[in-house]
């Protein structure tokens, strides 16, 4: 606000200053074309009377004029200031809404990460469990044929050895010519 401040001062030296420098020209008396035409007034009779004109003026001025278009500059300028400050919260407050937005979605994508390889797990190990019965059910099954197999063969090699015995006395008795029993 000081900065603001001093600008006003100084904007209004420099509006006293133009003043002084335009009051000459506009109380500058009309040149009659003569021989004493004189473009340069006498500063040493209009002077005093410019610098009363000025004071005369000069306050009025300043309170009808200067001060209030200084008071909306300066009005403005904090506007601005306070409009920057309030972008600059606006700001920070989005860079942190954005920091948890992706702190939130790397731990959700962690999560589902978690999630996938407890579920991969569970379903190997469901699979490996299925395997295991399978395997189980199928030796089982093997076990159960050979064992059928195995009667099987048993079966079959006693009724060859009956044919055979069968066969054998019938050629016997064939090549004898009598009946062998």
């Amino acid at each position: 606000m000081s900065r603001a401040v001093s600008r006003g001062h100084h904007r209004i030296r420099t509006l006293a200053i133009a003043t002084v420098v335009a009051a000459p020209h506009g109380l500058a008396s009309r040149a009659l074309a003569s021989e004493d035409l004189s473009l340069v007034p006498d500063f040493a009779t209009a002077l005093p009377l410019l610098i009363l004109v000025f004071a005369i003026l000069i306050i009025p001025l300043n309170r009808l004029i200067f001060r209030p278009i200084f008071r909306v500059l300066d009005a403005r300028i904090d506007q601005i200031e306070g409009n920057r400050v309030r972008s600059e919260q606006v700001a920070a407050k989005a860079d942190d809404a954005l920091r948890r937005y992706e702190r939130s979605i790397r731990q959700v994508r962690e999560d589902a990460e978690r999630d996938r390889r407890t579920r991969l797990e569970v379903v190997r190990g469901e699979t490996a469990d299925r395997a295991a019965t399978a395997r189980s059910e199928s030796d089982a099954e093997i076990a159960r044929a050979r064992d059928q197999v195995a009667v099987a063969l048993a079966d079959a090699r006693i009724s060859l050895r009956v044919q055979a015995e069968e066969l054998a006395t019938e050629a016997a008795g064939r090549l004898l010519g009598r009946d062998v029993s």
